[in-house]
């Protein structure tokens, strides 16, 4: 039986250091392919001489210079159409809080007309609204269809040593300086010292604008009949039976969204 071994080489170019160049007389690597690369099988790596074939739906990353590429899964979530993700959330704490005098209070001609929806908050500070510096926050919008929910909670005392005032505020809560969220209630009168109430309050608004977005807290009391100091976050001034810590405002924001842009994977 005949064998005849043919052996063809097309423009193939060997060099002593072991390079070898396919289309290419000067090749640049180990092995340096001028044109189009097919690969039927597997690709192994050879990392610290622990050969690996990566898994199902690996990608090839480079670890930088000098270091051999290795395998990594890309953690791409799976989207459902006209479905509402949660894209964002966070929470904020505020330790400064607010001591809010008699004096200090809010003077409205007509509540519900002051109080209403959309409010400026840059009007509700010359009536008597007082910002809570901590909670001023920014968030960003990413798509047209968006739901974005706030939680609000503090702790309200007034510094009474026995009977107490009933004693009025409120708190709002503004996306972009516009009130969206707003909350009246009563500190009630107590034979108690220094007593104190939780307050919390959620809101929420859909469809925001693409793009970045700044929410504010701020409270204001509107009871006069009383020279007794109200906290907001705080401790009222004197009291003795909670603390700074117990007392301060906290602010949570989650944004959920319709995914409409999506950020690339790769840099």
């Amino acid at each position: 039986m005949k064998k005849t071994l043919l052996i063809i080489i097309a423009s193939i170019s060997i060099f002593t250091n072991a390079q070898i160049g396919v289309n290419t007389s000067s090749p640049k690597s180990s092995l340096d392919v001028n044109g189009d690369f097919g690969l039927r099988k597997r690709l192994y790596l050879d990392n610290s001489g622990k050969e690996s074939k990566g898994l199902a739906d690996q990608v090839l990353v480079s670890q930088g210079e000098s270091l051999p590429p290795t395998w990594k899964s890309l953690r791409v979530p799976e989207y459902e159409p006209n479905k509402f993700y949660l894209i964002f959330n966070d929470s904020f704490s505020d330790n400064i809080g607010l001591q809010i005098t008699s004096s200090q209070v809010f003077t409205n001609s007509n509540l519900s007309t002051d109080l209403a929806e959309n409010q400026t908050l840059s009007y509700l500070r010359t009536k008597g609204f007082y910002d809570i510096k901590g909670l001023s926050k920014s968030f960003t919008v990413n798509s047209s269809e968006s739901k974005v929910y706030f939680q609000f909670e503090t702790v309200v005392q007034q510094n009474n040593s026995n009977n107490g005032s009933d004693i009025k505020y409120a708190c709002g809560i503004f996306v972009d300086g516009l009130l969206k969220s707003v909350r009246i209630n009563t500190l009630f009168n107590s034979a108690s010292g220094h007593t104190f109430l939780t307050h919390t309050q959620i809101g929420g608004a859909t469809n925001l604008a693409v793009g970045p977005h700044k929410i504010d807290v701020a409270c204001a009391r509107y009871t006069t009949n009383t020279d007794i100091t109200l906290g907001i976050g705080i401790n009222s001034s004197g009291s003795v039976n909670i603390n700074s810590f117990m007392a301060q405002s906290s602010l949570k924001v989650d944004v959920y969204e319709i995914p409409q842009n999506f950020n690339t994977i790769f840099d």
